[in-house]
């Protein structure tokens, strides 16, 4: 792909290029029967399709080629595009976790981590996993990263690292690791630290992936223990104890790029439905004629677009240089209670079919209810943004 600019001129291009590339060959694999016991896509499949990405030259299209990244306005204009099939970001190498540790590592990433972890994934030739969320039955960290319960002690020149996670997307099959721990003596002890792993260790054992509602993403959430992890000072990402504030770096980009992934794929799911509505018959017109179904197809259309802008907005907050954690709890709660909505218009439009596996609108539905809990549930995002409101009628009373 030749870019010519910088700016409106290349995103555009660059946009462009992300689309037509999904629609002429991605969406073709969404039949391709190379899936695992859940449904996810098999790392055969994600790398043929990479191959004909990088062939095509929208492969990481986020990141160019001088290793520069688009802005965030910039990138959920091509995330937008690469979601127009559950596929496509996992084609172009724009999906989860990826996305998200990819763009952690160029924030926070030595040169030679960089060079060692980050320049295969950028490459499309691995897979990451992020090891954050632990079990919450057993009291681990979720939503709180403050209850981590996963350990790492210094030993000599090396961190010794002991817990469990949970949900840990990817796990299977991935190559490069970022795993989150608390130090649990020296100076930053009651602190967290970020490690780069090399994929697969021994020490860090599968015990289970479970069978989610969700079916887009390669090695599934997975559950595991990591026993005597044994990980070289060298490959600490950052800082000793500075691991959540790493983390917000990451998260709120995150929350994002899934706002703008999924919107992609409710559009596509829009057209779907309204393509069915202009061609089905019922009671003597078509189905966009019945107004109980093209007002449906109407909010859709109100719906997608102030998604859209929410995205924009809390993408230019973070361009601004500011982490954005408010905007960002905002813009996630705003967009996935609205692609619920929209994915939810199109499976009644569709009515039987939309239900069935013809069509991709049953998976969207099912991808954007996951969505509602992954990466902080509405709730959880609305308590802290109540926080926010209390914190701030205090200092108005006392100013």
């Amino acid at each position: 792909m030749s870019l010519h600019g910088a700016g409106p001129e290349r995103t555009e291009q660059i946009a462009a290029a992300v689309e037509a590339f999904v629609r002429k060959v991605v969406i073709p694999y969404e039949n391709d029967p190379r899936r695992d016991h859940h449904g996810a896509p098999l790392d055969e499949l994600v790398m043929e399709m990479r191959d004909k990405a990088r062939a095509a030259g929208v492969l990481t299209p986020h990141i160019l080629p001088d290793g520069g990244h688009l802005t965030q306005q910039e990138t959920a204009i091509v995330l937008q595009k690469s979601g127009l099939s559950p596929l496509g970001p996992l084609a172009v190498n724009t999906m989860a976790p990826d996305e998200g540790n990819m763009y952690l590592l160029g924030k926070v990433g030595s040169p030679e981590l960089k060079q060692r972890f980050l320049t295969p994934m950028v490459e499309g030739r691995v897979r990451s996993a992020f090891f954050m969320t632990e079990p919450a039955l057993e009291g681990g960290a979720g939503s709180d990263p403050s209850m981590m319960q996963t350990t790492c002690r210094l030993d000599g020149n090396h961190w010794v690292i002991n817990g469990r996670k949970a949900f840990i997307t990817g796990a299977e099959g991935a190559r490069v690791g970022i795993v989150m721990a608390k130090a649990a003596d020296g100076p930053a002890a009651g602190g967290a630290c970020m490690f780069l792993v090399d994929l697969p260790d021994p020490a860090i054992r599968i015990d289970h992936v479970p069978n989610t509602i969700d079916s887009s993403m390669p090695g599934g959430h997975a559950t595991v223990t990591i026993e005597n992890l044994r990980v070289p000072a060298d490959q600490m990402l950052g800082e000793a104890g500075e691991g959540f504030k790493y983390a917000q770096v990451r998260l709120s980009p995150a929350r994002l790029s899934h706002c703008m992934r999924w919107h992609g794929s409710c559009q596509r799911a829009h057209e779907i439905a309204a393509d069915y509505a202009n061609r089905r018959m019922a009671f003597g017109k078509h189905l966009i004629d019945h107004e109980g179904v093209g007002f449906m197809l109407a909010e859709n259309l109100i719906d997608l677009k102030q998604a859209e802008l929410m995205i924009q907005w809390c993408a230019s907050v973070l361009d601004s240089g500011s982490l954005g954690t408010v905007e960002s709890s905002i813009t996630k709660v705003a967009v996935s209670e609205a692609l619920m909505r929209i994915a939810d218009r199109c499976v009644q439009v569709m009515g039987g079919t939309g239900v069935t596996d013809t069509t991709i609108v049953e998976q969207v539905f099912r991808e954007v209810r996951a969505f509602r809990i992954y990466d902080g549930p509405t709730e959880v995002h609305k308590w802290s943004l109540a926080k926010k409101i209390r914190r701030d009628w205090k200092a108005a009373q006392s100013a």
